[in-house]
């Protein structure tokens, strides 16, 4: 049975026009990710110089622009603007960059479906790194000042605060000690009714603990312990160690009436 709330599958076309170009995966600083989603528009985010020299890597530099540069929140510390990117090579791995694109036209007769893009397949990893300069140095000593402060603090108040005024007993420690006094409290039952009540229960199985026949008596247990000791054996031994049974004379006290009704049967037989 297939649920109302669930989406039906939709099989969507994947463009792979663009299979063959490659792309690079950078991990950035998330002070620079931060700046970057605040930017707005079409405006320059930064720019990248690659030098080559034959016979080693390639060596990238990132530098930010100056417009985000100066995306600054009140009292935020200022960023680095140079950047190094360290490159690796990506091995054992097939990573690719897709996109989607959300029809916006919904209302038409014949609804767009969604178009998927593969833009390319990750060639090289690279990871920005900032220049240890006097910048960085202060944008890292802010950070380790913030992460360092105690996320709660000890706070003195000057008057009466009913949200933080501490509770003398919860109300569910008061419900579950008058419920304990009112058990404490319980009448006893005539002895003969809780031996109707024993046997009964006897008569479903041999052997119970104290606890169990408690709850089936809803008696004081030491006054059904009273009881228990005039009709019952208590067992020391396994397997049915601390477990009660009636005594000898006790058992099978119910099966005297169909015996004797059998013989009168027969009698008149």
């Amino acid at each position: 049975m297939t649920s109302t709330n669930t989406t039906p599958h939709v099989d969507r076309e994947l463009d792979l026009s663009n299979t063959g170009r490659g792309v690079w995966l950078v991990k950035v600083p998330k002070y620079i990710a931060n700046k970057w989603e605040k930017a707005t528009g079409n405006i320059e985010v930064g720019k990248l110089k690659i030098s080559r020299v034959p016979g080693q890597r390639a060596q990238v530099q990132l530098s930010l622009s100056e417009a985000v540069l100066c995306l600054n929140d009140p009292g935020e510390q200022s960023i680095p603007k140079e950047h190094r990117l360290d490159v690796s090579n990506v091995t054992r791995q097939s990573l690719g960059v897709f996109s989607h694109v959300v029809p916006t036209n919904t209302d038409s007769v014949v609804p767009e479906s969604e178009k998927l893009y593969m833009e390319g397949r990750i060639v090289q990893r690279l990871e920005c790194r900032p220049y240890a300069d006097s910048i960085y140095y202060k944008l890292k000593s802010e950070s380790i000042r913030k992460a360092s402060m105690p996320q709660r603090q000890v706070q003195q108040l000057d008057r009466i605060v009913q949200n933080f005024k501490p509770v003398s007993d919860h109300k569910h420690n008061i419900e579950y000690q008058e419920r304990k006094k009112a058990e404490g409290k319980k009448a006893r039952d005539d002895k003969e009714a809780v031996l109707n009540v024993l046997f009964a229960a006897f008569e479903k199985h041999q052997y119970y603990n104290i606890k169990d026949l408690q709850k089936i008596t809803k008696q004081p247990i030491v006054y059904l312990k009273e009881i228990l000791k005039e009709v019952c054996n208590y067992n020391l031994k396994n397997p049915h160690k601390n477990m009660w049974e009636l005594k000898p004379e006790y058992r099978h006290y119910k099966q005297e009436t169909p015996v004797e009704t059998k013989q009168n049967s027969s009698d008149s037989d």
